[in-house]
């Protein structure tokens, strides 16, 4: 007979909170749904589920992200756990965090729609289930941090863009303007771009130049000492 080494302790359930950002060109958004089920029915949540007893908890955020958007190659990074005994009215449950940056051109736009998930934008965030504000604030606070030392803010770009959408991107991120000049010239001294033979005509008959992020060069720059900084 399996012996059982924890029967005399109270059982407890793990969750995983996803906070998924997206930027659509001209806001940075949150990707959020209308919980399907009580407590709280019918009000907005982040996207989780709980831990399954045969996955990780890496595994867990792959798998509810999967099967919301359709992707795998997503930047998934934990932020924190949330355990206050009363932040689930249903059950004692300790949620771990995670935010995910993913280019929202590349979503399976139906997944998302049967789903019941919408984008919000992060400047007027609307008040979400327990303490999943708190979450998003952590993880917007991650991500300054991440996009200032590191390419990460690349993870939310098409796969080619213009410097004036890279610019857009980062205003959103820090919620700031940048003087267009020095953005411009800070961004192509550290030499991690690909200017591409071809421009964005939309705004302008002049048109600007598309980049794309060398991510190879990137990572050989690193071995010198490269630092990236925006």
């Amino acid at each position: 007979m399996e012996k059982k080494y924890y029967a005399g302790h109270s059982k407890i359930f793990v969750a995983v909170d996803c906070i998924i950002f997206g930027w659509d060109d001209s806001q940075l958004k949150l990707l959020i749904l209308k919980r399907n089920f009580e407590p709280a029915k019918g009000k907005n949540s982040l996207i989780g589920g709980f831990v399954r007893g045969n996955e990780s908890l890496d595994e867990a955020a792959r798998r509810i992200l999967f099967e919301l958007t359709g992707l795998t190659d997503i930047y998934l990074e934990q932020i924190n756990a949330y355990g206050e005994v009363d932040r689930d009215p249903g059950e004692r449950t300790i949620s771990v965090a995670y935010f995910a940056l993913l280019k929202i051109q590349n979503l399976d736009a139906e997944l998302i729609k049967q789903h019941g998930a919408h984008w919000v934008p992060i400047s007027s965030l609307p008040k979400l289930i327990f303490d999943h504000n708190q979450m998003v604030q952590k993880a917007i606070h991650r991500l300054r941090r991440r996009a200032k030392s590191e390419p990460t803010g690349f993870e939310l770009l098409p796969r080619k863009f213009t410097l004036p959408q890279l610019q857009g991107l980062y205003e959103e991120i820090y919620q700031t303007s940048f003087d267009n000049r020095n953005f411009r010239r800070k961004v192509l001294y550290m030499d991690i771009l690909k200017r591409l033979n071809e421009k964005d005509k939309s705004t302008s008959k002049k048109g600007a130049f598309y980049y794309k992020f060398d991510r190879k060069k990137y990572y050989r720059l690193l071995q010198n000492g490269f630092q990236f900084d925006i």
